[in-house]
């Protein structure tokens, strides 16, 4: 398991979860961080198989056709999305009062953890102009999508670090047409595991989060 080290954000390792029990965990985690029961959170994990989409009325990136995997339809945005065994999912449940009540700056810092910690790891991650995520020249590596409860963050981040990819042909992933996904594995050519991945993301994350908060 993942340490903890005694900080103003939490982080924890849980393994694989299915996606539905991973989604009630963020519900009682968001209601105790309401509450202040809890620190900030972060959830690291993998999911079974499961398609995922945000509530709205165009659903036409789930393909129209029967898919090889249950699909959940949830409260962030964006469009439809594959998870699965290798895809490192990060799960922030944040009080984002306390980091400048500014969603695009979160998004964007979100977008800076993963950039960064693949740059330490020899990848040149960067943006796209007009999207989201972090990309590998035109290949799709991780994919954000948040939501919040009165200013308390959850869903967010999937990095996608080793395992089958076709389920992302299944569907049009993210609303982008004819998008490429690739992998940590596929473009460093080397065998990764998740919670490796989890360890090394982490204090990218921290990092990112921490420099949104105000100066005092």
């Amino acid at each position: 398991m993942m340490e903890t080290r005694k900080a103003t954000i939490d982080h924890r390792w849980l393994g694989r979860v299915g996606y539905t029990e991973a989604l009630a965990l963020q519900e009682d985690q968001v209601a105790k961080r309401r509450a202040a029961e809890v620190l900030d959170t972060v959830f690291f994990l993998e999911h079974d198989p499961v398609y995922t989409i945000g509530k709205r009325p165009d659903q036409s990136s789930l393909g129209g056709h029967e898919l090889p995997h249950p699909v959940v339809e949830i409260s962030r945005g964006g469009q439809a999305t594959y998870h699965g065994p290798g895809q490192l999912m990060v799960y922030p449940i944040l009080d984002l009062r306390t980091y400048g009540q500014d969603l695009h700056r979160y998004l964007r810092a979100l977008e800076d953890s993963v950039i960064t910690a693949c740059r330490a790891m020899g990848i040149n991650a960067r943006r796209r102009e007009g999207l989201t995520g972090a990309w590998v020249e035109n290949r799709k590596l991780a994919s954000i999508g948040i939501g919040v409860k009165s200013w308390i963050s959850l869903h967010g981040v999937g990095i996608n670090i080793s395992g089958d990819l076709a389920p992302f042909k299944q569907i049009t992933p993210c609303g982008i047409q004819g998008v490429a996904m690739t992998s940590l594995e596929q473009e460093l050519g080397a065998n990764i595991s998740v919670e490796r991945a989890a360890r090394t993301f982490w204090p990218h994350f921290e990092q990112a989060l921490i420099r949104l908060r105000p100066a005092l």
